[in-house]
């Protein structure tokens, strides 16, 4: 066996699991990526057999949205007798419920236990205060030097161990042939599908760790393997049978295209039933005194209902990393993180400069800052050094006491208190772009025409057609305490990151006397010299939003004044409608500030559909939060390519966010992250159950479930609902293979709405064919 053979099979092997992510970068994505090219039922079903778990809704779920009447009795009636099946719904539901679901034994858990052993060890990022030795020799050969003193392993033959891990791939595997070795090594990867999933983005990635600590699935599989071998553990994976479609599945795959179906039966009759006039432009209407664009994050929904509601103000929504794939260099711990989707490459790097005539502040801002990483280091020092730990902690256990205690009793007492500053960063800094050339370890101002052609992109995404005096570009991101998932509650289109940053750079850009002077002479797209733009920031835990308006000058004082009470009023409305209180801002700060809140928030939890069009599409209505709303005007891009960078882009990551919520949501111990209360942080980057095992690439419990019971997040695929032409969408999906595949597969369902036949919604079937959505 050749070791070009080896490699292809890994690669093969690979596609089985997805990326797992780490919590300080906590991306949401399709667990299942690498079964994208099958079809959705048969995808399930492979990974049902490989990773023993569960693929679709468990009955109690179905139950639970039957007796809400969230399932339309005539669609699953209609799809049942398409099966063949001819008794009535609760018959079958009854059936589901007599056939509880089963898991296979874990046959090699002693195996698991020692390989996750090795690599919490290994891949630790600075949690441990004692590292394991020879790391930077990667980690098979310091596996390799350690292995004698392991007393998990047979002392036989561990001064046998072959010197590299190809060689010992080639020793053990000699006598498999090509396809029964990706079929070990698929069954080996999937066997800890969270620490090779995190193997699989630190090698993807190359990640400061991964270049001081490589690992890749080829050291991990070599190790495994011959371990294995000495433990007496199987190689060869027992042939499982596959899941024939029998009653269960095969009416679960029924139950849940019935329960998607009737979702978007309820969305297409909403937009029916609302009277759209496309005719109507808004240059007709009273001019807005502000526009303000927000991520199409589901979250932003309830907040730009109550910002119009309050105001004389036009809201659009646009993927929060507001088009700059950009990675972002904090100047408070100098930093580098991704601030854009995980699918599109970092072009450029941004950083943050003093504001004329603020170098001052700025130093002493650093000096205390200092202050402050000096302080956290002494006492991490202080409570983990051997010397130092017992008096310590007798020492200051009153303070940390009476600490605890009043974050205990007070924490919506003491948010505004420690967050009295916020944007005070911004209200000295402004941030500068630069070219990332990391492998020359050069960073360049980038053109002109570059800085252009971001603010032209954004402004043709979203189908500008006039600006107001003053318009906001609105990243987000929350706020919790104590929240080891605290990231998957920020922005997904910024890889987990605020949003804020990316928000202030496209308001600079936009700012810029030759930008706009270019994209009038270039593109005619002229930009009143009474309009200014600005970065802000929503807060999705307490619905505040903060201006970073330092720089608005004094002209634009009353407006923005008006923009600013207005927000204030806004923040009292969408909380009270979203927790349902009086206090909800009150109520609000507390689930921010509280260190034992298991929830500070949804997230994008219920998210069920992304849709695609102009405000007047949607606007008055309520969707309860479970839709990405991304602007777009069909008439200023009538060749398609905007709609189709929508499409490429932003529809795919919400598909992956959707997915992530699915596969959590049906099986939370193997695709999610099981209960909070019982998670232990590992290395940094990840959490495990009690003290160990594999670690978890996907959500908590708590952030898909009302309790252990009920459901919170209802497990749909993602609808997609476009106005666009349908001669315009079939011409993008005949151009883009993986986006038809998508729609073929059943990963996503398209609808659209054709503006050029009466606004008829039509349904995408296979190949390209559509039907009416009404039939």
């Amino acid at each position: 066996m050749i070791h070009s053979s080896i490699k292809k099979s890994i690669a093969e092997a690979a596609k089985s699991i997805g990326k797992t992510w780490p919590l300080y970068s906590f991306v949401t994505s399709n667990p299942l990526s690498g079964y994208e090219q099958m079809p959705f039922e048969e995808a399930v079903a492979e990974a049902k057999r490989m990773l023993n778990a569960k693929v679709f809704p468990e009955t109690a779920v179905f139950s639970q949205a039957w007796n809400n009447g969230e399932i339309n009795k005539k669609t699953l009636v209609k799809l049942l007798q398409e099966n063949q099946l001819t008794e009535s719904p609760e018959f079958y539901l009854n059936q589901m419920k007599a056939v509880p679901p089963k898991k296979r034994a874990n046959k090699a858990h002693a195996l698991d236990t020692i390989i996750a052993k090795l690599l919490a060890a290994f891949m630790d990022e600075g949690l441990a205060e004692w590292e394991m030795p020879n790391k930077r020799e990667g980690f098979y050969n310091a596996w390799r030097k350690l292995a004698i003193y392991d007393t998990d392993l047979p002392k036989t033959g561990i001064a046998e161990i072959p010197t590299t891990s190809s060689e010992t791939l080639n020793t053990i595997l000699n006598n498999y042939t090509e396809a029964e070795i990706t079929k070990i090594f698929t069954h080996h990867l999937a066997a800890l599908p969270g620490w090779t999933g995190y193997i699989k983005y630190r090698s993807e990635s190359n990640s400061l760790w991964q270049e001081k600590y490589p690992v890749d699935l080829q050291d991990y599989l070599a190790v495994r393997l011959w371990i294995a071998q000495k433990t007496g553990t199987a190689i060869v994976p027992k042939t499982v049978a596959q899941s024939s479609p029998n009653n269960v599945s095969k009416l679960q795959g029924i139950w849940l295209k019935a329960w998607d179906q009737s979702w978007q039966n309820g969305l297409v009759q909403l937009l029916e039933n609302h009277q759209i006039t496309n005719q109507i432009s808004v240059t007709n209407k009273e001019s807005p005194e502000a526009q303000l664009v927000f991520c199409i994050d589901t979250r932003s929904e309830l907040i730009r209902r109550h910002i119009e509601k309050n105001g004389p103000y036009e809201t659009f929504g646009y993927a929060g990393f507001f088009g700059i794939a950009m990675d972002y260099k904090s100047i408070k711990d100098g930093t580098t993180r991704k601030s854009c989707p995980p699918i599109v490459n970092s072009a450029y790097q941004v950083s943050e400069v003093a504001q004329t005539n603020q170098s001052e502040k700025l130093a002493h801002y650093q000096r205390q800052n200092k202050q402050l990483e000096f302080k956290n280091f002494f006492l991490k020092r202080m409570k983990n050094m051997l010397p130092s730990a017992f008096g310590y902690v007798e020492g200051s256990g009153v303070f940390y006491g009476i600490s605890l205690l009043t974050k205990t009793l007070l924490p919506g007492y003491l948010y505004p208190k420690n967050n009295k500053n916020e944007g005070e960063l911004e209200s000295i800094m402004e941030p500068q772009i630069k070219t990332s050339c990391n492998h020359e370890d050069v960073e360049l101002p980038i053109p002109l025409e570059e800085k252009v052609a971001i603010v032209k992109s954004a402004f043709d995404l979203l189908g500008w057609e006039q600006f107001a005096p003053l318009i906001v570009f609105a990243g987000h991101g929350s706020h919790s305490a104590n929240n080891a998932f605290a990231s998957s509650l920020d922005c997904g289109a910024c890889a987990a990151s605020p949003g804020r940053h990316n928000a202030r750079m496209l308001a600079k850009l936009a700012n810029m006397k030759a930008v706009k002077q270019a994209l009038n002479r270039d593109f005619g797209i002229v930009i009143p010299a009474t309009t200014v733009f600005i970065g802000a920031e929503h807060n999705t835990t307490t619905d505040a939003i903060v201006l970073f308006d330092s720089e608005v000058p004094a002209s634009h004082t009353e407006v923005l004044q008006k923009l600013k009470t207005s927000l204030v009023a806004t923040q009292k409305s969408a909380t009270q409608e979203r927790l349902g209180r009086k206090d909800s801002v009150a109520l609000a700060h507390k689930k921010a500030n509280n260190w034992g809140e298991t929830r500070p928030e949804w997230g994008l939890a219920k998210n069920a559909g992304f849709i695609v069009g102009p405000r007047n599409l949607t606007k008055d209505k309520n969707l309860d939060g479970r839709c990405f709303l991304h602007s777009y005007n069909w008439k200023t891009d009538l060749k398609g390519t905007a709609l189709e960078g929508i499409m490429q882009g932003p529809m795919v990551v919400a598909q992956w966010i959707n997915n992530h919520y699915y596969f959590s949501t049906v099986d939370n111990d193997i695709f999610g992250s099981g209960s909070k209360i019982t998670q232990n942080v590992t290395g940094k980057f990840g959490v495990v159950q009690g003290n160990g095992g594999d670690i978890k690439a996907g959500l908590p419990l708590q952030s898909v479930n009302n309790s252990d019971e009920e459901m919170y997040h209802q497990p749909l695929r993602l609808s997609v609902m476009i106005q666009a032409p349908i001669s315009t969408v079939t011409a993008i999906l005949s151009r883009n293979k993986h986006l038809k595949n998508l729609l073929d597969n059943q990963w996503i369902y398209l609808l659209v709405m054709d503006p050029l036949a009466d606004n008829k919604i039509l349904k995408y079937q296979q190949d390209l064919n559509w039907v009416a959505a009404s039939d």
